[in-house]
């Protein structure tokens, strides 16, 4: 097996705060070497991914290497959002989940047209969301191939590894 970057910045949209920390407590329990990052709407994480407002300090804000994305959300919602990351050349290769209660099917069509690349429902239980984490994180930090800049801070680790040497 290849080696892989250790940890990968997941990145949050979401302003359910049970939701965000019960996903925080899943990613544990679950043992993947990630760093999930919150951010509560959609102007948020426009912000952060834009290095922008409080985010200015892009070693604060590393690049996610997902998306893990709320579709109903303040300010803009994940649909919005959705369509603004993948319409910019620089973000549209970051891997976006959408992560919601909807179970609407225009939902589904909708946010697949818009180019996410998954779509599920929020588990009810804790012991599900620890195995949609865990599938989460074997699926797009273990089997598939990413471009090397869809993954945050890959770059940044493989150079400052060779300067070391």
């Amino acid at each position: 097996m290849k080696g892989r970057q250790t940890t990968v910045t997941i990145l949050m949209a979401d302003d359910d705060e049970d939701d965000c920390l019960l996903a925080r407590e899943a990613l544990a329990e679950s043992r993947l070497s990630n760093e999930l990052r919150i951010v509560s709407d959609g102007e948020e994480l426009m912000d952060y991914l834009y290095h922008r407002g409080q985010y200015t300090n892009a070693k604060l804000a590393p690049r996610p290497g997902l998306i893990l994305l709320d579709l109903n959300m303040p300010k803009k919602d994940g649909r919005e959002a959705l369509r603004e990351i993948k319409a910019d050349v620089n973000l549209r290769k970051i891997p976006i989940v959408v992560l919601t209660t909807s179970r609407a099917e225009e939902d589904i069509y909708r946010t697949y047209d818009l180019g996410a690349n998954s779509f599920i429902i929020k588990p009810v239980t804790f012991a599900s969301l620890v195995e949609v984490m865990k599938t989460i994180g074997k699926y797009w930090f273990e089997i598939v191939e990413l471009p090397l800049e869809a993954v945050g801070g890959r770059n940044e680790q493989q150079s400052n590894q060779s300067s070391s040497n």
